[in-house]
């Protein structure tokens, strides 16, 4: 087929069909869409509403097969039945399902079969089937694959596999090969250099080609495979280099001044405290600071009284995880962000996430395309287990092959995850050096681990050290190494998490700002029914005494909630270091400043500073006579950027918050449900 169209899914406001694409929050439904590649009037080719994806053209143009799939927390169950892949005639008409199970399909020479990926087993598989939904075959199997591409003469396969591209003849037997990195059943040839993913052929079937971070590489079969025509003598090696895709856009920030007059500022440089004071801030940085009364406000400056309240710097989640998109899709409003800021926190570090699907976030809350915190990240962690993620490291160049595929993509920092061997983890902290990235270490609630990782001089320890009680030993060596630690007491090894703790002591379910961003069949489903314990077995108070202790020895003890709570997490945490004696004071230093100095930030965010990023808090309440008063939440700025109660944008680009679907009626049909049955019963 010539290239004179262009199939696009449209979700409702916006396109979506390459990774970073943007949708609503509500409803998430979806139409196939056909446009010329010229532009021009557009055409809708779906009989039915949906959630859609992987569009592809047969090769005569007459059909167009797609993936059905499931919803998640950040799009509605609506419209998700009758999953599977499906053909829909190009002109229009009825769809048909094919089959009900597989993804990313494509054709290859022949436009009456439909090759996609799947399982077989425990292993990846390629498949095929006959658009009318026969002759289901099982071409390629794979330990380790993550997915297969077929050319579209249907000569060749190419597949990724731990990181890595690789090529083959596809050779049609009548039954399935089993195909690997390290395979001898096929003539085959590692494509990529340090990595790649993304992969895809040139119309002719010559080309390979795929992506590493942002660069499209390319490589030719004669110049992979002696036998193909037109080959060398002696064939290159792998391209070290590709075409550069990547442009620069300016990092969003508002115009003009805004002040805050007559607040009590704890702004986190040393213990200092501003009972009557202003802050002024231009754009997005931090222009003045000081007593009202000794603080001139320039004129012309927006000016918001904040007598009676309480400002303190945006939080710092050190180790956050959460959902940034779903199958490539990067809503273009999150209740999981906005979960984030309106609970104050300004600032996440993921150390485990999709890349593709977290870093494109991260760019488009740059650009201001959407509301979120910033956003920063390891994307996939360096993973030692046996599986198809697993990352190979037997020397210095394997670490540093895979610090620079990550750090390609946007990550600051790695996570060395489940590494066996020493000399590994080792290696990677080599490899970060050189390349200028933090390793963000798990012991795994192995205590052995986590002391020789304070020993090696990772950046951080993450997660708690799984003893109820810390003696000496451990403080010396810890206090003398410089490595900070997030324990996430949310989660505290070594037995009750402190999530369990908070359900057990608070009605979490009535939560009203909970409410707002968190699906109440989530919310009632984790906290209604909940465990009860002695008060004499709360580990996670003995796990917070260890860190009081260690802060005041000197170590760096910052926050992470792990993204088990939406936002309130955050305060969960804090709260505990106060169980475990913590001063208000020092419970809001490992939230803001040490959580900033643990990523290396500590000269733009995590205190209240002329010359910081605005990012800041403004408090009905004062955390320091009880940090439970970290929840009245009046104000949030995130980058200049001012949010109301309701997290709606007061000034600036002045974005109003729209509904989340499991907010609307129909939209979180079990809510729904228990809410008219509910209404019912007071009747």
């Amino acid at each position: 087929m010539s290239l004179r169209w262009c199939l696009l899914v449209a979700l409702i406001g916006a396109w979506s069909v390459t990774p970073g694409r943007a949708q609503d929050s509500y409803p998430s439904r979806a139409v196939k869409i056909i446009i010329p590649s010229a532009g021009g009037a557009s055409r809708v080719i779906s009989d039915k509403q949906g959630h859609y994806i992987e569009p592809v053209f047969s090769p005569d143009g007459a059909n167009v097969v797609y993936n059905r799939i499931c919803a998640d927390n950040l799009r509605s169950s609506l419209w998700t039945q009758d999953l599977g892949l499906y053909v829909v005639p190009s002109k229009g008409g009825a769809s048909k399902r094919i089959i009900d199970h597989g993804h990313e399909p494509e054709f290859g020479a022949s436009s009456d079969r439909v090759f996609f990926n799947d399982r077989e087993g425990d292993e990846a598989a390629l498949k095929s089937v006959a658009t009318t939904g026969a002759d289901e075959r099982v071409h390629l199997k794979s330990k380790w694959a993550q997915r297969f591409s077929l050319s579209p003469d249907q000569k060749w396969i190419a597949w990724e596999e731990r990181f890595q591209v690789y090529t083959a003849p596809f050779i049609g037997t009548g039954k399935s090969i089993e195909l690997g990195a390290k395979g001898s059943a096929l003539p085959q040839v590692r494509m990529s250099k340090d990595a790649g993913e993304w992969m895809h052929w040139s119309q002719d079937s010559s080309k390979l080609y795929w992506t590493l971070g942002p660069q499209l590489y390319t490589r030719p079969l004669n110049a992979s495979f002696t036998f193909v025509d037109g080959a060398p003598e002696k064939l290159p090696d792998a391209p070290s280099d590709g075409v550069k895709l990547g442009f620069s856009q300016p990092y969003y920030a508002p115009t003009g001044r805004t002040a805050f007059t007559n607040a009590r500022i704890v702004s986190m440089k040393g213990n200092e405290v501003i009972e009557n004071g202003t802050i002024v801030v231009n754009g997005n940085r931090i222009e003045l600071i000081g007593p009202t009364a000794a603080t001139t406000i320039p004129a012309g400056v927006r000016t918001i009284d904040a007598s009676g309240k309480t400002i303190i710097p945006g939080m710092v989640d050190v180790h956050w995880h959460g959902q940034m998109g779903s199958d490539e899709i990067v809503p273009q409003q999150s209740a999981t962000n906005y979960a984030s800021l309106a609970f104050g926190v300004t600032t996440i570090h993921n150390p485990s996430s999709d890349n593709s699907e977290i870093f494109a976030a991260s760019e488009m809350s740059k650009a201001g395309i959407i509301v979120a915190p910033r956003i920063y990240s390891t994307g996939s962690i360096l993973y030692g287990a046996t599986s198809g993620q697993t990352a190979p490291i037997d020397n210095l160049d394997d670490a540093l092959g895979h610090l620079r595929r990550q750090q390609a993509i946007g990550a600051i920092s790695v996570k060395s995850y489940m590494l066996p061997r020493r000399e590994q983890r080792q290696q990677i902290i080599e490899a970060a050096a050189q390349t200028g990235m933090m390793v963000v270490p798990e012991g795994g609630s192995v205590f052995h681990q986590d002391m020789n990782m304070i020993v090696d001089g990772h950046t951080t320890i993450e997660h708690s050290i799984p003893q109820a009680v810390l003696y000496d030993d451990v403080h010396q060596l810890w206090k003398q190494s410089g490595v900070s630690h997030t324990p996430t007491l949310i989660v505290a090894y070594g037995g009750y998490f402190g999530e369990q703790y908070m359900y057990q002591r608070y009605n979490v379910w009535e939560d009203k700002r909970l409410l707002a961003y968190t699906p109440r069949r989530e919310l009632d489903a984790r906290s209604r029914r909940r465990e009860m314990i002695p008060a004499d077995e709360d580990n996670v108070v003995s796990i917070a005494r260890n860190e009081k202790k260690l802060a005041d020895l000197g170590v760096n003890v910052e926050l992470g909630a792990h993204g088990q709570r939406d936002g309130i997490g955050d305060h969960w945490d804090m709260w505990l270091y106060a169980e475990g004696g913590a001063s208000p004071m020092e419970a809001l230093h490992f939230a803001t400043i040490n959580g900033a100095k643990a990523l290396g930030m500590d000269r733009d965010i995590g205190s209240l500073e002329p010359g910081k990023l605005a990012d800041l808090v403004v408090l009905d309440k004062n955390p320091l006579q009880d940090i439970h008063n970290s929840t009245s939440i009046n104000m949030v700025m995130v980058n200049g950027r001012l949010f109301d109660t309701d997290m709606n944008e007061v000034g600036g680009k002045a974005v109003k918050k729209k509904p989340f679907f499991f907010t609307k009626e129909g939209g979180d049909v079990w809510s729904a449900g228990r809410a008219a049955a509910m209404a019912h019963t007071e009747d």
